[in-house]
């Protein structure tokens, strides 16, 4: 059975950024790239956002449930889709690896997937947004992941996870 999921976002470096997901059953840790996916970790913020907000289409994709969200991210050559899907009070995440950019389906795999209660997964996030936040200045966060930190999509994240208790 799975435990209390961890989530584990690394001070960038060199436009790369070190993660990891972990549940005391399943393990998945890869580095990401800052660039193609330019919007992929506000968009991730956005998304969390609106799954702990019970819906709402974060991204502004037409067709986007309002229960179920892909993040596009890479690691080049590798992508990945993040696959979130909230049932009530639990959220699934897959993480899908595809060997290359051209994101062909059929050679999809899934690396990592933890099904849980809601709250723990927007804590672990909340989390190691937290620290990243934290560390933004010491570390040189717009120098080191060649973009600012998301400031905008935190604050509207930590809005909403307060408000959630």
């Amino acid at each position: 059975m799975a435990e209390r999921l961890e989530v584990s976002f690394n001070s960038p470096q060199c436009g790369w950024m070190s993660i990891g997901f972990s549940d005391g059953v399943n393990e998945f840790h890869t580095t990401t790239a800052h660039a193609p996916h330019a919007t992929a970790l506000p968009d991730l913020m956005r998304i969390l956002t609106a799954i702990a907000n019970d819906g709402g289409n974060p991204t502004g994709s037409e067709g986007v449930s309002s229960k179920e969200y892909v993040l596009q991210w890479n690691r080049d050559p590798e992508e990945f889709d993040f696959h979130f899907v909230r049932n009530g009070d639990e959220l699934t995440i897959e993480i899908f690896q595809y060997p290359t950019d051209e994101r062909d389906s059929a050679e999809r795999e899934l690396v990592y997937s933890h099904t849980g209660p809601l709250r723990d997964a927007i804590n672990a996030f909340a989390e190691t947004f937290d620290q990243l936040y934290e560390d933004r200045d010491t570390d040189e966060f717009e120098f080191n992941w060649r973009q600012p930190f998301p400031d905008t999509e935190f604050s509207r994240f930590k809005d909403v996870v307060g408000a959630r208790g």
